[in-house]
């Protein structure tokens, strides 16, 4: 076992707080006097670099807000569930700089990058680090200064390249079980267009609707919890941005809250047949309800969406996936501390509505397609288990 040395993140990183803008300041990204602004839907597993937007550089006043290989990008303002969701820089083709609700941190020469962000990624620290945020009504603020002083086992460089160097061969393997769920994901959207068209467009003429149109009688697009407090181990559970996945929820990391909380929001309680959108931080995410979450509740971040007997919930998951929703969600964003899509303009949301039929056609395809995306999950999910462990060995001096 080797000896540990502990140091705080302030002692073997600078923490370097993204840029402030607003809507009104975006410019065609890689134009000329332009620079690519990350933001927290960047912020995944990998450094996602689809849908990427630009500022002028003049906002980046000070060179070492420009991001460099080796720097670590941390949700530093999303959902209590979110803080501290990180990802790895690798090498960049063009120059980029963090937006306000992300942070850079950036290794000193004592840390290697990749073994600094193996620890700020592993669960254990994840999990203090979401206990380093201020909760407000909608969102948390990581605490920076209590972040900072958070410890992590320090040996010499050439142990923690050999650690990461591990834990990188490790992570390829939860990595490869993603990529399968996108994959099958991808599939099902290419479905959805070959079979509707994009609904933009519209081809076949079908008629449109609101959103709101399609919901249950006596029911309503509701919000969840506001304030749920700690986790308890015997309380209610509630589904929040981080448990969506692949249109299901994991039920695995739900927190629980306290029954007397709970019985405050009871138009939010789920029947177990509803879809959910995430409206706060990650805006536009989508997941379905089972049998199996009923009974449950959503956080505040959350909006539940109660549909008809007569409408297939597939399609319309997959319509709420599709660009032309994704980009009337992000079209009607407010953001004032946090991104945000309120209740009226997620019941705006124009879905082209094809015959009956053909929605039942698509929903027989998604089923289909569901057995193989379970039985990836449940290797996802055994292949993050065990990489888990592998991270607690590692930073216990164990490898």
């Amino acid at each position: 076992m080797t000896a540990l040395r502990y140091q705080t993140v302030g002692d073997v990183a600078e923490f370097i707080r993204g840029i402030t803008f607003k809507p009104e300041d975006r410019v065609e990204p890689y134009s000329d006097g332009s620079i690519v602004c990350m933001r927290t839907k960047n912020v995944q597993r990998e450094l996602d670099q689809n849908d990427l937007i630009a500022v002028p550089e003049t906002f980046v006043r000070n060179n070492t807000k420009i991001l460099q290989q080796g720097d670590i990008l941390v949700s530093s303002a999303n959902s209590w569930d979110l803080v501290g969701k990180c990802c790895y820089v690798s090498q960049l083709g063009y120059k980029a700089t963090a937006g306000g609700f992300i942070s850079i941190l950036r290794s000193k020469s004592k840390c290697d990058s990749r073994y600094l962000y193996h620890w700020l990624n592993s669960p254990i620290t994840q999990h203090k680090v979401r206990h380093c945020g201020r909760q407000t009504t909608n969102i948390s603020n990581l605490h920076v200064e209590r972040f900072l002083k958070l410890e992590l086992p320090v040996p010499s460089l050439e142990e923690q390249r050999r650690i990461a160097a591990i834990l990188d061969k490790a992570g390829v393997i939860c990595w490869k079980q993603q990529q399968a769920l996108t994959l099958a994901d991808d599939f099902l959207r290419s479905t959805f267009l070959e079979m509707f068209g994009d609904p933009v467009l519209n081809p076949r003429g079908w008629k449109q609707v609101k959103l709101s149109e399609l919901i249950r009688p006596k029911d309503k697009i509701n919000y969840g919890v506001v304030q749920p407090g700690e986790s308890l181990t015997d309380g209610i559970p509630i589904v929040r941005v981080g448990d969506f996945g692949n249109l299901e929820i994991n039920k695995a990391s739900l927190k629980k809250i306290s029954p007397e909380v709970e019985k405050n929001y009871k138009r939010s309680r789920l029947v177990g047949d509803e879809i959910l959108i995430s409206c706060v931080g990650s805006i536009g995410l989508v997941a379905l309800v089972d049998q199996g979450l009923q009974g449950m509740n959503i956080a505040r971040a959350v909006a539940r969406v109660p549909l008809r007997d007569d409408i297939v919930r597939e399609f319309v998951a997959y319509a709420l996936k599709s660009r032309s929703c994704q980009n009337h969600f992000r079209k009607e964003t407010r953001t004032v501390s946090q991104p945000t899509l309120n209740i009226s303009l997620i019941a705006e949301t124009p879905i082209t509505l094809p015959p009956l039929e053909l929605q039942q056609k698509f929903e027989l395809a998604v089923r289909k397609a569901k057995s193989f995306i379970h039985k990836q999950i449940a290797q996802k999910q055994k292949a993050e288990e065990l990489f888990a462990s592998l991270c607690q060995r590692a930073f216990r001096g164990e490898l």
